[in-house]
């Protein structure tokens, strides 16, 4: 790809935050109102420490993870396959908040719990997925 290391940064970061706000939070939509899940989506409750409503929080998030997925469909030349965004992000973002954040926060992962484990992996999947398909489309726009 011959964009700046900047305007790829860029692109891979407004990427993640609306692959947050339309793909990761639409699935949610759909598995709240399937009865799936007990949270609506696109909340607003404040986040701890700063008090910033939790779908900005995940979009922010979502946007550092949209830098790392574009580098790494970069360096993997797989930014035209979709299927490599769906895996990446259920694989990865997760892991981390896992095997990370949860312990930062003192909270704990059951690993048993497999219908939680699959929930994770399908919705940041489809955040990968929805990713890639806007970062694709900002490419078609940028050049």
């Amino acid at each position: 790809m011959n964009a700046s290391l900047p305007k790829r940064a860029a692109l891979g970061f407004i990427a993640g935050a609306l692959g947050v706000l339309v793909f990761h939070q639409g699935i949610i939509g759909i598995l709240y109102l399937a009865g799936v899940l007990p949270n609506a989506p696109w909340s607003f409750h404040a986040t701890a420490p700063l008090q910033v409503p939790q779908v900005f929080s995940l979009a922010f998030w979502g946007g550092l993870w949209g830098i790392v997925l574009v580098f790494f469909l970069e360096m993997l030349h797989s930014a035209r396959r979709l299927w490599v965004g769906f895996l990446f992000g259920g694989i990865f973002p997760p892991l981390v908040g896992m095997l990370i954040v949860a312990p930062l926060k003192g909270t704990s992962v059951d690993w048993t719990d497999w219908h939680r484990l699959t929930l994770s992996f399908l919705i940041n999947g489809v955040w990968g997925l929805g990713t890639l398909l806007v970062y694709r489309g900002e490419q078609r726009l940028a050049s």
